[in-house]
């Protein structure tokens, strides 16, 4: 989006304001690049349920100590703003009333805050940007719907692979071709990866030993795939996708689909493992007009039915002010769900063999990862979204790679989250 830039400038002496919910990995980047890099957007305000690291954060920009003040309340927040402080709460109420900023980041993860976060992001009339695709995997269409009423822009980010994907969908419509996979690119793929098998990585590169996990287990790539197809209309050959290892170029993909497939399922999502350019992002897409596959051909993308269109890398939090810029000066969202019932859903698949009580933990730990499936199937077998399974108690043993239901646990009582997805499924009922 090169417009943002021109847009940002006119902001220089009245930069956007941002609100950045959790200090961890992605949001210290984040927090330096709009600190230091990002003319006509500063951040105001972090959100940390433990002050101090939201301090760190802010420091490791290279804030003065003097300007960060910690605060409980919202006018606290908006006198330090117009004192040209940076304020740092645990309150995300505050940081969500306050009048300082345009818009929220947020870089949690968690499911369950992610929806009080987006409900008080909605009630403070505040754009929503966010870093946790989790939480819009599972209740992504309702909460756009509730922003979208409010002439509020609900959306993920740029930098993402969905978002990346979503852009590079938006140019390949843009030139008149019919995109009928959209696809990621990953390094690794191992469905039984732990916390403790990925200890050593994480702490290589000062990330969350969970996070990374779901990064490997295939979790995180099945969240990524679900919100493209949801945002573009898509749908999944299998579960799981078909996920090959293919250690080529990604232009050599457009001879290993099935074309006419594709268009029955309406174009479909998909990941392989160890293609290149990595870890970047691709389209394959149709052209129905001679005269214009004549030219595609000449332009060296040869002589279809499928053209490859890629992007050889994603940047996640450089390209997040790109998302900010686009919600508020444009009113445009990088990729958010279609107001209509998901088309795939990530469902919970056991990581091992279970036992009744045990209970489930989070999202890349070790008792399930998520995958891909048509969102009907999920619906037919009441299985759980991944989104929802953590804390379920298990009344029955589940088998390793055997997907759970809700039939086979008892959901925690009194979550945002599971009230969120009921409204969901009421607003947008799924076909079994």
């Amino acid at each position: 989006m090169i417009i943002t830039d021109t847009l940002l400038a006119d902001r220089k002496d009245n930069p956007i304001k941002v609100g950045i919910a959790g200090p961890g990995f992605m949001a210290k980047g984040l927090i330096n690049h709009i600190t230091n890099t990002k003319t006509g957007m500063s951040v105001a305000v972090v959100f940390a349920r433990t002050p101090d690291k939201g301090v760190a954060a802010l420091e490791n920009a290279g804030i003065d100590a003097e300007r960060i003040v910690v605060v409980d309340t919202a006018d606290e927040i908006d006198r330090a703003s117009e004192n040209g402080q940076v304020a740092v709460t645990s309150s995300y109420e505050a940081m969500t009333d306050c009048s300082a900023i345009e818009c929220v980041v947020d870089c949690t993860g968690s499911v369950e805050f992610g929806c009080h976060l987006a409900l008080a992001t909605l009630a403070g009339r505040k754009h929503l940007v966010l870093m946790n695709a989790e939480v819009d995997a599972t209740v992504g269409p309702i909460l756009a719907k509730k922003f979208t009423e409010a002439g509020l822009v609900y959306t993920g980010c740029d930098g993402d692979q969905p978002g990346v994907q979503m852009n590079l969908i938006r140019f390949v419509r843009g030139l008149g071709l019919t995109p009928l996979v959209a696809g990621n690119i990953k390094g690794l793929q191992d469905p039984y990866r732990n916390p403790t098998t990925q200890e050593g990585f994480a702490k290589q590169w000062g990330q969350d030993p969970h996070m990374v996990t779901s990064f490997a287990d295939g979790t995180k790539v099945s969240v990524e795939q679900a919100l493209v197809a949801n945002a573009a209309g898509l749908s999944v050959h299998q579960r799981g996708c078909l996920q090959r290892d293919h250690r080529g170029h990604v232009d050599e993909l457009t001879g290993m689909y099935d074309v006419e497939e594709l268009k029955e399922l309406g174009g479909a999502v998909d990941y392989v493992v160890g293609s290149k350019p990595g870890p970047g992002v691709y389209v394959l897409a149709t052209h129905d007009d001679p005269k214009q596959q004549h030219y595609l051909n000449l332009y060296k993308l040869g002589e279809g039915p499928l053209y490859s269109f890629y992007t050889p890398y994603h940047l996640c939090h450089f390209e997040v002010p790109n998302t900010v810029a686009r919600a508020v000066l444009l009113g445009d969202a990088t990729i958010a769900p279609l107001p209509q019932a998901p088309k795939v859903e990530v469902i919970t698949v056991a990581k091992k063999d279970l036992k009744a009580g045990e209970t489930l933990d989070a999202l890349g730990g070790y008792t399930y990862y998520g995958e891909c499936e048509k969102a009907p199937v999920a619906k037919a077998s009441n299985l759980i979204p991944v989104g929802l399974a953590e804390g379920c108690v298990l009344t029955r043993d589940i088998a390793k790679d055997e997907a759970i239901s809700y039939a086979d646990v008892t959901v925690p009582t009194g979550r945002l989250c599971d009230e969120l997805r009921a409204e969901q499924d009421e607003t947008y009922p799924q076909e079994a």
